[in-house]
């Protein structure tokens, strides 16, 4: 007989899970844990479609699953926030699963709670995911920063427009005045 430990079937199942919970926190640019234990199944359907919107994923996950999934990529500022209820907004950029929760938060009062989130590979406390979600997103930025680099040159377009067709009023002008 074989002294080696077996592993029953749902032992397996939890390693599985906490291995497919690493992986999209991977692949995700920021993640936020909240405590959602008063939310009615109505909200919780409402805050899941939000998220969709959103580009995010809202999913509630065992603490001792997501624990070992972060636990297994070298993080464990995690395992105080971890305990009661907890669901997860996955997200692929850096500020949406924040707004969100913290909208969520605030539209059903004290239903959902923020503990944390992970955001470029660091731990960020409630607070830190408050002033994540009030700043913009990348694309805003990419937005602003376009727009205010297109007016000085639409500007300087106008510029040369005006000079070209001052120009060729001279002209105009002059080849009038040789006519005459």
């Amino acid at each position: 007989m074989s002294e080696e430990k077996k592993i029953s079937a749902n032992q397996q199942a939890k390693i599985v899970v906490a291995e497919e919970i690493a992986e999209k926190i991977k692949a995700s640019k920021s993640v936020v844990f909240v405590d959602y234990n008063k939310l009615t199944v109505a909200e919780v359907s409402e805050l899941r479609r939000k998220c969709k919107q959103a580009g995010c994923e809202y999913k509630v996950y065992k603490n001792t699953l997501l624990r070992k999934a972060l636990n297994e990529l070298g993080f464990t500022q995690f395992d105080g926030d971890l305990n009661g209820p907890t669901a997860v907004a996955f997200a692929q950029d850096e500020t949406a699963a924040a707004k969100i929760m913290v909208q969520a938060a605030k539209d059903y009062q004290d239903k959902i709670v923020l503990k944390s989130a992970f955001v470029d590979n660091a731990y960020v406390d409630k607070e830190g995911v408050k002033a994540l979600a009030s700043m913009p997103s990348k694309e805003e930025l990419i937005a602003k920063m376009l727009g205010s680099m297109q007016a000085p040159i639409a500007n300087f377009a106008g510029v040369l427009n005006n000079l070209l067709s001052g120009i060729v009023r001279v002209l105009d002008q002059v080849a009038k005045s040789k006519e005459a």
